[in-house]
């Protein structure tokens, strides 16, 4: 599942650069994705080192390097950060990413951190070019600590890391979510593990509702889409997780296993 657009206009693009088989990193798939204004462009988790060639190889259908106005990490797993260190190398892009994950990310063998901006607890507006802003928007504990969304007032797509991630079975290529009920099975275990909390859920909805939310894009599985947005939203407020399931030290229900 490559090089999907998601919005198009003359001026503006928010694209599915890649979806990586799991083969190339030897885990689970992932997307990573490129938002462009003009000749501006911004990449949203582009991923470990393995699926590295496979992005920059669909970057150059739309765009070059050279480019590249910014670089977003929702959080820091290696199947986003990984392949930091050659994106520094191919771009002179800023890197934004939680102010709290900041003194982890030289351990992925980073020389400097100089081009990093720690985004704060309450997020941020990045205005990136004339006409072109993305807000930054936290989702802390949903899984990560630090986690943030962002949202793209233009395409009104929001970017939502691993919030709504699907662990879809070989061979299911869906591009999009079109019926919510039947696309559960694939998202629910994953959510009731990795997600902190209710509240965490709870106030997350409650945020991004007051948002114009076209789609959802996560970092794993297809893309939520019309009646699929709304109806996730509403799951996912009511959803038990976390540390709802535990039951003692080390135990959790049964329903809370991926």
């Amino acid at each position: 599942m490559r090089n999907i657009s998601l919005f198009n206009t003359d001026h503006h693009k928010f694209i599915l650069l890649n979806e990586s088989e799991p083969g190339e990193e030897d885990g689970i798939r992932s997307n990573q994705y490129l938002v462009s204004h003009d000749e501006h462009g911004v990449l949203l988790d582009p991923g470990g080192f393995g699926v590295m060639p496979r992005v920059l190889t669909e970057l150059l259908r739309h765009t070059g390097p050279e480019s590249i106005k910014a670089i977003m990490l929702s959080h820091q797993d290696p199947d986003i950060v990984g392949g930091i260190a050659t994106w520094l190398e191919m771009t002179q892009a800023p890197v934004y990413v939680s102010q709290i994950w900041l003194r982890f990310l030289p351990h992925y063998g980073l020389s400097s951190m100089e081009r990093f901006i720690g985004v704060p607890d309450e997020g941020m507006r990045c205005d990136l070019a004339p006409g072109f802003s993305l807000d930054l928007i936290p989702a802390h504990f949903l899984h990560s600590e630090g986690q943030i969304n962002v949202y793209d007032p233009v395409s009104r797509i929001l970017f939502t890391g691993d919030i709504g991630a699907a662990m879809m079975p070989p061979g299911v290529e869906d591009a999009y979510v079109d019926d919510f009920e039947a696309h559960l099975p694939y998202i629910e275990g994953f959510h009731r593990r990795y997600m902190a909390s209710n509240r965490a859920a709870r106030l997350w909805v409650d945020a991004v509702s007051e948002l114009d939310i076209q789609m959802i894009a996560p970092q794993h599985g297809p893309v939520y889409r019309g009646g699929a947005v709304q109806a996730f939203l509403d799951w996912f407020r009511h959803l038990e997780c976390g540390v709802d399931l535990m039951v003692s030290a080390g135990r959790f229900l049964r329903k809370s296993q991926p």
